[in-house]
């Protein structure tokens, strides 16, 4: 029997008439013959107010706790879908990360997937029932919850759409799909129809929040079709799949904003081999995520290294940069705080000239200074002043926008 796994975020989930909505698309699916999994995200607002009140009982809550508190958002709505499911008439039952046997490594609030097991969801499945999943949360090994991050219901949904072979998986957000820019900065942003693993992956950890980045590698790596699209609405969304060669004629296929980036700057290390192994070896004993890293040299042996993390890796970032300090007896050292950083991303850019000039003079026109540049094969990045982040999305965007943006 052909199966569906439906996604639905926090906005689509936000109060009971959403809550009914949901459910009664899932049902429609089931009609149409489907075994259903849905994945579930907390209430919209709910995962915030968590927190906010985390930080009322304590400046540096354990990551453990915190664990145990937000994973809690997710109980309610899965319950309460159940519970509209049944209200509709259909068989539905709900299940946490835990009992589905969603295991995961140790690291709370950030854990990855290393295994589902599955056995449990397709005993209920068999039994005729619509199941609900709790996104964003598993067990260790030990049997500890953990969470996988925020915003990774979408990996949640896409891993267990991979390993129950799954026809599709159906991401239901609050728009409709994935826009060239966002719609809220860049009035004339459109949707775009289909794309690929490649560039949703690049667009995704650059800023683009309409998905998860770790839910398209799943994607990619087990082949899952994924549909971005409107809870709202029954329009068709987005389609992230696999490069076709009509991808290739659009240079660039959007313009991504990430803003709440700090970035450091340590100036005069050694230009010898094994030093940048050893600062980034501090960084990873402590778990930061690093965006982006360059570095320059100068004719005295001595280099320039910068790299970007998240703001809310601050804290945990500047002890790193403490330590590091230590190791090379380093003064000088700047944080830029915050920072953003604007890219295009595009499978054309392969096979198209243009694009770093076009990009860089947009912004040269509009008086917004670059800080530091980075590419890829298909993407091109800025780090930029903060303030004049919006400004940045809007111009390139536009620059892009005579015939060379989807």
């Amino acid at each position: 029997m052909k199966l569906l796994v439906q996604k639905f975020g926090g906005t689509s989930v936000a109060d009971a008439d959403r809550i009914h909505r949901a459910a009664r698309r899932a049902i429609r699916a089931k009609q149409q013959g489907y075994q259903v999994v849905m994945v579930v995200s907390a209430m919209g607002g709910t995962t915030d107010k968590l927190i906010e009140l985390a930080r009322e009982i304590s400046d540096d809550p354990p990551r453990r706790e915190m664990d145990m508190l937000l994973t809690t958002g997710e109980q309610v709505s899965i319950s309460l879908m159940a519970m509209a499911i049944h209200a509709q008439g259909e068989k539905a039952i709900s299940l946490t990360g835990g009992q589905i046997g969603l295991i995961t490594d140790a690291a709370h609030m950030k854990a990855r997937i290393q295994l589902i097991q599955g056995d449990r969801l397709r005993k209920e499945l068999r039994d005729g029932h619509i199941v609900i999943v709790a996104g964003f949360q598993g067990v260790d090994n030990s049997g500890e919850i953990t969470t996988l991050g925020r915003g990774a219901s979408d990996t949640t949904a896409v891993a267990l759409a991979a390993v129950l072979g799954a026809e599709r998986c159906e991401i239901y957000t609050d728009v409709d799909g994935v826009y060239t820019a966002d719609p809220r900065i860049v009035a004339s942003a459109r949707k775009i129809e289909q794309i690929s693993y490649d560039e949703m992956l690049e667009m995704a950890s650059l800023g683009a929040s309409v998905m998860h980045s770790r839910a398209i590698e799943f994607g990619k790596k087990y082949n899952v079709e994924i549909h971005v699209r409107s809870s709202f609405t029954d329009n068709p969304g987005t389609l992230i799949t696999h490069e076709v060669k009509k991808m290739e004629e659009i240079v660039v296929s959007g313009v991504t904003l990430k803003k709440d980036m700090v970035q450091f700057v340590l100036p005069k290390l050694p230009n010898l081999p094994g030093v940048a192994a050893k600062v980034f070896a501090r960084v990873a004993e402590k778990g930061v995520v690093v965006d982006d890293i360059i570095q320059v040299f100068d004719d005295k042996g001595l280099a320039s290294t910068s790299f970007t993390v998240e703001r809310n890796d601050l804290p945990d970032a500047r002890e790193v940069v403490a330590l590091i300090a230590n190791d090379f007896n380093l003064t000088g050292i700047l944080c830029n705080d915050p920072v953003a950083k604007i890219s295009v991303v595009g499978v054309g850019m392969r096979s198209h000239t243009g694009v770093a000039e076009t990009m860089f003079k947009a912004m040269a026109e509009a008086q917004i200074n670059i800080n530091a540049i980075t590419t890829s094969e298909i993407k091109i990045s800025c780090i930029i002043d903060t303030e004049q982040a919006e400004e940045a999305m809007r111009v390139v965007h536009n620059a892009f926008d005579k015939g060379n943006l989807e």
